[in-house]
């Protein structure tokens, strides 16, 4: 097996320390790197502070030291200026990034200020790692076999320069050790719970000399395994694939894909491909879903639209729910909620319809229907099926959770029946 090549993340900004933003960068690039074969050992997050950065470069011991923020226009950022000083350079205009820089200004109608233009004053000794959707370009070092990069810290600016031109170049610069890698997704049980049910099968992964690692995130857990190849990349694809096959068999109705694959993306797709159709009532996720199944590009060819029906004078004049209805049993209840999405099937006449209601908080809740009780409703060809949630955490992540518990009820809704025809029922 080749050396371990290991990195440092050098996290700069002022804002990072204080809370006003949170630091997305630095776990996107360790998990880049360990897909590539390149162990992340350390994250530090200073401030935009001269001596502090100084301190952090001198202090690497890492092979490759992969640096963000602190390349925008204004006088807090003092990122490139103290790489001049710690490698022993100056500044030079570059007047071809000028140039660009200009005609990016000019494409929007205003004029570049000098210190737009001084953005092309780049180190004298570095490589200029080219940014495509932005103006502060990248830079590269090397100083006894190790590598500094440095680029700016907004997320998509960032993310575009790694994948483009940094990441295949310490791959060829360091020819690191192959890793092989599948992420299966799971949605439908929490972390700990879903490594109960896998215990056995984790256990049996030392057998092939694969790694687990879980990857949790609001309502999904990724579960993706790892593997050196050891100059047999097949051999260690089909070790990986194997125990993959097994996960499926062992827990199918909790896996919805694979990668990058988002669960709306799924649902979606297989909407597309029975020529099905889907709208939406929403109460307390106040159109998230909506803005999840519209993330996808395409999505029209199977959302045809939703009602949010944050009050009940909506859910009543709109979805057709009964005024005592919402009297007797309240606007959180299973009535309700399969009326709901009856009502917005037949209104907008589609095969398959979701709604929610429920009690996001932090406020609302009762000891009979505490904060994150969400119930959750799926009409369709075959009926309307309803289940309840309780999903705790803040606000934000009881509406997330519920959204993905909602579709993720439809996907498994598609799985259970075949497409049918014709595409809406004759009695709506």
């Amino acid at each position: 097996m080749s050396q371990e090549i290991t990195a440092t993340v050098l996290s700069i900004g002022d804002e990072l320390l204080i809370g006003q933003t949170i630091n997305t960068n630095a776990g996107w690039i360790g998990e880049q790197l360990s897909l590539i074969g390149i162990r992340a050992t350390r994250v530090l997050v200073i401030g935009d502070d001269r001596q502090e950065i100084l301190d952090a470069l001198a202090q690497v011991r890492t092979d490759v030291l992969l640096i963000t923020g602190g390349l925008g226009p204004t006088k807090d950022d003092i990122t490139k200026h103290t790489l001049c000083e710690f490698f022993g350079t100056h500044l030079v205009r570059h007047p071809h990034i000028e140039a660009r820089i200009a005609a990016f200004f000019e494409s929007l109608g205003r004029e570049p200020l000098e210190v737009n233009r001084a953005q092309a004053d780049l180190p004298e000794n570095c490589t200029v790692v080219p940014n495509e959707r932005g103006t502060a370009s990248g830079m590269w070092f090397e100083r006894e076999g190790r590598v500094y990069v440095s680029m700016p810290g907004v997320p998509y600016e960032m993310k575009a320069m790694m994948e483009q031109h940094i990441l295949p170049e310490l791959k060829r610069r360091f020819t690191p050790p192959t890793i092989v890698h599948r992420t299966v997704l799971t949605t439908g049980l929490g972390e700990s719970h879903l490594a109960q049910r896998i215990a056995a099968w984790e256990d049996s992964l030392a057998e092939g000399a694969i790694k687990l690692a879980y990857l949790p995130s609001p309502g999904l857990v990724k579960l993706r395994l790892s593997t050196y190849a050891n100059n047999d990349p097949l051999g260690a694809r089909d070790r990986v694939d194997q125990k993959a096959q097994q996960l499926y068999r062992l827990i199918p109705e909790l896996i919805f894909g694979e990668g990058e694959e988002r669960l709306e993306q799924v649902v979606g797709r297989m909407l597309k491909e029975r020529g099905e159709t889907l709208g939406l009532a929403e109460s307390c996720t106040g159109g998230f879903v909506s803005h999840l199944v519209t993330s996808i590009p395409g999505s029209s060819a199977y959302y045809v639209g939703g009602v949010v029906s944050y009050a009940n004078a909506v859910k009543m004049a709109e979805l057709g729910i009964p005024a005592d209805m919402l009297k007797l049993e309240g606007a959180v209840s299973r009535p309700v909620v399969e009326q709901m999405a009856q009502g917005v099937r037949q209104a907008l006449r589609t095969d398959h319809s979701i709604a929610i209601s429920g009690v996001a908080g932090p406020d609302g809740g009762t000891p009979e229907k505490p904060v994150g009780t969400v119930w959750i409703a799926v009409a369709g060809p075959h009926g309307v099926r309803s289940t309840m949630g309780n999903f705790p955490g803040s606000r934000d992540l009881v509406i997330k959770r519920s959204a993905l518990a909602a579709l993720n009820m439809l996907r498994k809704e598609l799985l259970d029946h075949p497409a049918h025809r014709p595409m809406v029922d004759e009695n709506l």
